[in-house]
């Protein structure tokens, strides 16, 4: 053999081992693809119910939103008119209920003040710092 034939014979081993080389790559990077493929098309399936379902949930949260709004405008409203009511009460029957309410406490002292005298009734007694007063006693002494 000769040198030529040597060196052509290296170069035909090392051409060999490199397209071995390139051909494992090429198939490993087609498994990668094939599965990437796989992959994207699961993706895709799974991906499309969820959508749908999202898309239900919202359009369910915005009718409830809807309804929502509907009680509170309608709580507003009865607020505004329970508001008015009040102050129709209160202006209507407030004067002269509270001048009932004087007068009725005006009759309550006016007669308490004659059963005080009425004998047999213990009077009240007032306690100040350990030691018993009589209320007369202790209203004369304050003035």
């Amino acid at each position: 053999m000769s040198g030529g034939e040597v060196a052509g014979i290296l170069v035909a081993v090392f051409w060999a081992i490199l397209v071995s080389f390139l051909a494992v790559a090429l198939a490993r990077l087609a498994q990668t693809l094939r599965a990437t493929t796989k992959l994207v098309a699961d993706v895709t399936d799974q991906a499309v119910p969820l959508l749908a379902d999202a898309s239900a949930a919202v359009r369910s949260a915005q009718t409830q939103i809807d309804r929502v709004d509907s009680i509170a405008s309608d709580v507003q409203e009865v607020t505004s008119n329970a508001s008015a009511l009040s102050t129709t009460v209160a202006s209507t029957f407030g004067g002269p209920l509270v001048k009932v309410a004087a007068f009725g406490y005006g009759v309550r002292r006016a007669l308490g003040g004659r059963k005080e005298d009425v004998p047999g009734k213990a009077s009240r007694r007032t306690v100040i710092v350990g030691r018993t007063v009589s209320r007369r006693s202790a209203r004369g002494k304050r003035d």
